[in-house]
C-alpha cells in the first residue's frame, strides 16, 4: 500500500494476524489503508455466527465449498459480501467485485474494488478463497 494513503485519522487496529513486538513488548499495529484492507480479510474470513459478541459479523462463503461456481451463485456470493462490507467497513464503498473460478489451484479469488470515503481514493484487494483449505487433498 502508499504511504499517504496510511493516514492515522482512516483508522488504527491490531495487525492481522496479529504480531507482537518482543523487544518494546508491544502489539503491532496497522494504520489507514492497510487497516481498511486487513479488515476486510477479517471479515471475509469470518463464519456468521463465529464472534459471540457480534455473532452477526461475518460473511459465510461456505457455499463455495460443495457446489460449482454458477451465475446465480456468484451474484448472491457478490451480493453477500457486499452486504457484509457496507455494513461493517463504514470506511468504503464498494465500487466492484470480481470473482475468478482458479478451481485447478483450489481457489476462488476475489476481487473488491473500493473507494476510502475520507480520502477519496481507489483501492482494491484479491482475497483468495480456498476451496480444499482443511483437506487432504
Amino acid at each position: 500500500m502508499t504511504k499517504d494513503t496510511n493516514i492515522p485519522f482512516i483508522g488504527r487496529g491490531w495487525k492481522f494476524p496479529p504480531e507482537f513486538d518482543n523487544i518494546h513488548g508491544e502489539v503491532r499495529m496497522s494504520e489507514g489503508n492497510d487497516d481498511i484492507s486487513e479488515s476486510i480479510e477479517i471479515l471475509l474470513s469470518t463464519y456468521v455466527g463465529e464472534r459471540l459478541l457480534n455473532p452477526k459479523y461475518g460473511c459465510d462463503l461456505s457455499i463455495l465449498f460443495f457446489e460449482s461456481l454458477t451465475v446465480s451463485k456468484e451474484k448472491f456470493l457478490k451480493d453477500k459480501i457486499e452486504t457484509a462490507l457496507l455494513r461493517y467497513e463504514p470506511r468504503i464503498k464498494v465500487l466492484n467485485i470480481q470473482m475468478t473460478n482458479k478451481s485447478q489451484q483450489g481457489r476462488i479469488e476475489i476481487d473488491i474494488e473500493y473507494l476510502i470515503k475520507t480520502t477519496n481514493s481507489r483501492s482494491n484487494m484479491v482475497y483468495p478463497f480456498y476451496l480444499n483449505e482443511g483437506t487432504n487433498l
